[in-house]
């Protein structure tokens, strides 16, 4: 009876781990596209791009691309309802998968001013000017 009772017991959490999960993701967009996109200080992509998450909460955002000012940002990802705990104990395992997809709204780059060649040269020779006459 016990051997029965502990096979029955295995095999539910088995079939628990077996079972469907949440697949989180977000979708991050720029204006214009084609900028490298780092969240939490690791690089995830060229924009557009979709990646996948496992926690919910703040997020820090950096864009970078050539021509353009990089824009440093956060961005807030809360959870649905079905992920507040207790019920997202039941939500990762029902015997499907669950998407929740959360598409940030679309991050506008600034152009950078490119720089006068006047003041590059005259920075340039302050430069070396400081690198070859001080003390």
């Amino acid at each position: 009876m016990r051997s029965t009772l502990a096979i029955g017991c295995l095999s539910g959490l088995m079939l628990a781990a077996l079972s469907g999960c949440v697949e989180r993701t977000v979708k991050i967009e720029t204006d214009p596209p084609g900028a490298l996109v780092y969240v939490n200080d690791e690089q995830v992509g060229v924009s557009p791009v979709k990646f996948s998450f496992l926690w919910y909460g703040d997020y820090d955002l950096i864009f970078r691309k050539p021509g353009y000012r990089t824009l440093k940002t956060h961005q807030v990802i809360t959870a649905p309802w079905y992920q507040i705990p207790p019920i997202d104990l039941v939500a990762e395992t029902v015997p499907w998968t669950i998407r929740d997809e959360h598409i940030l709204p679309t991050f506008k780059l600034e152009q950078e001013p490119s720089p006068v060649v006047a003041e590059v040269v005259d920075r340039s020779l302050e430069l070396r000017d400081r690198a070859l006459f001080t003390d």
